[in-house]
């Protein structure tokens, strides 16, 4: 069996902005290095350690429910009378909508399979009710 030979490879912490700004100039300079590469294993490593460093720093939350549901009405060019079958009636859209009653089970159903939004959104609570031009 012939012996693999160990790279070294010189990373740091990504614990602040500072750090943050150090390992992105660091990564623009190994861009396009060979993978398996000593280069390549630095880049691979410092692209991890920024990627945890800023999923922390900047967080992106999950979208609120109802801005799902209504950017996914606008991406099929439907308004928000097509919830109603799904919902069972114009008045249980229109209590959705104003934050007097929940998503159901059944309703997150059909969103999901209807109308394809993802269910681990419709599961978040929603947040205060955004102002909409509808």
């Amino acid at each position: 069996m012939k012996a693999q030979r160990v790279q070294e490879v010189t990373v740091f912490p990504v614990v602040d902005d500072h750090s943050h700004a150090r390992a992105m100039a660091r990564i623009d300079a190994l861009w396009g290095a060979p993978k398996g590469s000593r280069a390549g294993d630095e880049l691979e490593v410092l692209a991890t350690l920024v990627a945890a460093y800023e999923s922390k720093r900047w967080p992106i939350d999950r979208p609120d429910p109802l801005v799902m549901i209504e950017f996914r009405l606008e991406q099929l060019g439907l308004e928000r009378s097509a919830l109603t079958p799904l919902f069972g009636s114009a008045s249980r859209v229109s209590e959705v909508f104003r934050g007097k009653r929940g998503l159901s089970l059944a309703m997150i159903r059909r969103l999901h399979d209807e109308l394809g939004v993802p269910a681990e959104t419709l599961l978040r609570v929603p947040s205060k009710r955004p102002k909409t031009k509808r």
